[in-house]
């Protein structure tokens, strides 16, 4: 997975220290059916993510990040939370944490498929027939299921 530019130029002056970054998840249905991709980084199954941009919207990044990696158009629907992960330290010593914003979308067009190379395999999965998500995943989709007037946070 590449790591993006301005993390790059970060890490050159702090090193592996702890970065506090921005992320999108998105729940994305066609239908009944939930969009998911398969990490090459890991080979878990998880709803479309990302690291928002330095100026960037976050709804800008979620809709980016869902075309980039699926193939996918999407129309977000709803903003459903913000939450935080526990810190990560990634195989190379890098340290982050995230702040996690969760948004809801709709299928517009396009063909579900791996559309870059962070992803083995991507595609829509009924709600009750789809591999096990990691639990921040898992909050996303109940999220998505059980929306809260006002938002999860």
């Amino acid at each position: 997975m590449p790591t993006p530019e301005f993390v790059t130029r970060l890490r050159a002056k702090i090193g592996h220290d702890p970065l506090w970054m921005s992320g999108v998840k998105v729940v994305v249905f066609n239908g009944d059916k939930l969009l998911l991709v398969r990490r090459a980084d890991n080979g878990r199954w998880t709803l479309p993510a990302g690291i928002v941009d330095p100026g960037e919207e976050p709804a800008h990044t979620a809709v980016r990040e869902v075309l980039e990696e699926c193939g996918v158009h999407c129309t977000l629907t709803a903003l459903l939370g913000v939450g935080v992960t526990a810190p990560i330290t990634y195989p190379n010593g890098d340290q982050a944490q995230y702040v996690d914003i969760v948004f809801r979308a709709e299928h517009r067009a396009g063909q579900a498929q791996v559309n870059d190379d962070e992803n083995l395999e991507v595609g829509y999965f009924p709600l009750d027939n789809r591999p096990q998500l990691p639990p921040l995943h898992e909050r996303a989709v109940h999220w998505a299921l059980n929306p809260k007037p006002g938002g999860y946070f």
